[in-house]
């Protein structure tokens, strides 16, 4: 991607985040994980019909707890959410909407001496529905589905609250991941770090600092439908941003995210990391499994600055979130035209998306409950990614039915270019090739109880695999089914 078409990307998004923002000024609050200052024209618009409920989630927001969909908590609970991890941009269950809750008094005890905990445990079983779908062993499977397909995602994470000691808003956060898969290429299997952090914030909350080893997946770019990882373990993502080299779970880098909130809605988020391996995610977590390497071969760092319109919903203000990002990489990549040359490093990214609640079903009671649509566009130069171009267009409903008022329907098509260069090379070998990956996906996400959620999916992509391929598998319906069990 040339400078100059970056530029025009994050202009466009720039306006489209005004235009939204100048739309939505007389009548829509923020909705941020990142910890904002108090706003009193916020409080203003509150409603007499809000309830004590919602003001408590808005608070817990603001120190960047976003809370889940679930129901009332008790006030058992208040002090304890005060030490979920703070920073992210995603929704992880709090302690009322786990498994063990404070069964024995657990949490309540460690949370007298500020500690705070979430262990949660993602288990997918994927396979391709498709007869003649060239079935092969394992060593050969060419892409997830392909054969039946199996991995879990265990993830513990500690926080530790520094407030006490007069930090505002200070924490302390350690986390730990291990993954396994029947087809290494998909992970490949590890245990090690996801997260060793320091978060703490400035000048009344509109200054936030985060720095250590951190999994930026979560707390930039918003790739998650719905912002709940429990109720979309299918949400599709982007390989742009991975193959730039943003880091995530299986693969922390040092990093500094620094998130300036300008005022209730509008903020800017700049991240200095060091980048994951230019050579792609298997070749980064097979050097460094255990993530404590301060840096793998030809990584170097990585830019990124995302700019964003968001605000929660409330009664009669309809959830919005707007972004846009760029990202800058000086890693030693190879050039996709000339593999043989000396390596490069100016690889870019950029990403541009939108989520925006249509309909509230539940005004009063649950505002957030309704039907919701956005997409997703991203970009890399085709000189140096495999994956040119993304898009992405959703809808998706929470708490369509008052009967099942926290399940999550999702309906996700997405459209995944591949570099023209890269295609060109493996056509001259005789290859099959197709220059894009178009797929279709729906998935129906219950949740069965305080902190277990399970999922149905099915998914039609048509060539499944990268860049090459052969007339048996060039489709796919792939068949997922998920648990996902916080504790």
């Amino acid at each position: 991607m040339r400078k100059a078409e970056l530029a025009t990307a994050c202009v466009l998004a720039a306006s489209l985040a005004s235009g939204e923002a100048l739309a939505q000024a007389s009548n829509t609050p923020t909705q941020k994980s990142g910890a904002a200052s108090e706003i009193t024209k916020r409080k203003a618009k509150r409603t007499k019909t809000q309830s004590d409920r919602e003001i408590n989630q808005d608070r817990a927001m603001r120190v960047g707890a976003r809370p889940a969909p679930v129901a009332p908590q008790i006030d058992q609970f208040a002090k304890l959410d005060t030490l979920r991890i703070k920073g992210l941009e995603v929704n992880l269950p709090g302690p009322a909407d786990t498994l063990i809750q404070d069964k024995g008094g657990i949490r309540s005890a460690l949370a007298e001496i500020g500690i705070g905990f979430i262990a949660w445990t993602q288990n997918t079983y994927v396979n391709n529905l498709l007869p003649n779908a060239a079935k092969s062993t394992i060593a050969n499977q060419q892409y997830s589905g392909q054969n039946p397909t199996f991995y879990t995602l265990n993830y513990m994470m500690v926080t530790y609250d520094l407030s006490r000691y007069g930090i505002p808003d200070g924490q302390i956060i350690v986390g730990a991941e291990q993954q396994s898969w029947t087809w290494q290429p998909g992970g490949p299997d590890r245990l090690g770090i996801d997260t060793i952090a320091y978060y703490q914030t400035f000048l009344d909350r509109r200054l936030e600092l985060k720095v250590g080893y951190l999994m930026n997946s979560y707390e930039l770019a918003g790739t998650v439908v719905g912002g709940n990882p429990g109720a979309n373990v299918f949400g599709p993502s982007s390989n742009v941003l991975y193959q730039g080299g943003m880091n995530f779970a299986p693969a922390p880098t040092p990093t500094l995210n620094v998130t300036y909130h300008f005022d209730d809605r509008l903020y800017n988020k700049l991240s200095v990391q060091r980048s994951t391996s230019p050579d792609g995610v298997f070749a980064h977590i097979s050097a460094n499994p255990t993530g404590l390497d301060w840096s793998t071969a030809n990584a170097g760092l990585l830019l990124l600055d995302e700019s964003g319109y968001r605000n929660s919903a409330a009664p009669g203000l309809l959830d919005t979130w707007l972004r846009a990002g760029v990202g800058f990489n000086n890693s030693h990549y190879v050039r996709l035209a000339n593999p043989t040359q000396p390596r490069t490093g100016d690889n870019s990214l950029y990403y541009v998306a939108a989520d925006r609640q249509f309909w509230q079903s539940n005004v009063h009671d649950a505002a957030s409950r309704g039907i919701y649509g956005g997409f997703s566009v991203m970009g890399a130069p085709p000189d140096l990614n495999k994956v040119s171009q993304y898009y992405e267009v959703r809808l998706y409903a929470k708490g369509l039915f008052d009967s099942r008022p926290s399940d999550q329907i999702s309906l996700v098509a997405t459209d995944t270019v591949w570099s023209d260069l890269a295609v060109d090379a493996a056509a001259a070998k005789g290859n099959l090739v197709h220059r894009d990956a178009k797929a279709i996906s729906g998935t129906y996400t219950a949740h069965l109880g305080p902190g277990i959620y399970a999922s149905l999916g099915l998914t039609y992509i048509d060539h499944p695999t990268s860049i090459t391929y052969t007339p048996q598998i060039g489709h796919a319906l792939n068949f997922s089914a998920s648990t996902s069990i916080f504790f």
